[in-house]
Order: C-alpha cells, then structure tokens, then sequence
C-alpha cells in the first residue's frame, strides 16, 4: 500500500514563499504522473499541479505562474514551491497520484497571512 507523507507547510505573509514536500513510499511512484491538490475550509479539495513521469506540468489559472511542482524519482519526492503566496492560497496541501488514489496523505498545512 502507497503512503503519501506531506511535508513543509506553515504561516507566511502574503508575498512570502514555501516549499512543500511529498515522499511517497512504493514502487508505483516511478511509474506514475503525480499532483498536488488542496482543500480550503468548506470547500472541495481541487488540483493545483501535475507533473508526468517525464515532467512536463500543469497548473490550476490560479497559481500559474507563481508554483512550480517538480519531481525527484530516485529519492519518490514530489515538491511544490509556492511563490507570491496570497491570502486565498491558505489551506490544506495534499500530494498524490493523477488521477488521485486512496488513501490520501495527512496533508500539510499552508497559511497565508494579509
């Protein structure tokens, strides 16, 4: 069974910027697109950014420009640097498979101050 260990979150300001982490366990890793996704209080969890196995990405209108996902298959990490972070980016980061898979991960909070 996959686990998904979500790292790196915590309190910025606005502008600010942070790193999340996901090391994933398994051998399905290698072989898989991966994504991160969050979810906001009272609202469903949406895709932010995906990766393929060769890395070609993909991101959400509302981050382009200002995450970057990126992966390191020899070590099954994903990470996903957060730039010009904002208040509206504040909740829940959680990485996994594209399509997602359970379970899901604990995720890492992410809060951004005004």
């Amino acid at each position: 069974q996959v686990q998904l260990v979500e790292s790196g979150g915590g309190l910025v300001q606005a502008g600010g910027s942070l790193r999340l982490s996901c090391a994933a366990s398994g051998s399905a890793f290698g072989i898989s697109a991966m994504a991160w996704y969050r979810q906001a209080p009272g609202k469903q969890r949406d895709l932010v950014a995906g990766i393929s196995i060769r890395g070609t990405t993909n991101y959400a209108d509302s981050v382009r420009g200002r995450f970057t996902i990126s992966r390191e298959n020899a070590k099954n990490t994903v990470y996903l640097q957060m730039n010009s972070l904002k208040p509206e980016d504040t909740a829940v980061y959680y990485c996994n498979f594209l399509p997602p898979m359970r379970p899901w991960g604990q995720g890492t909070q992410v809060t951004v101050s005004s």
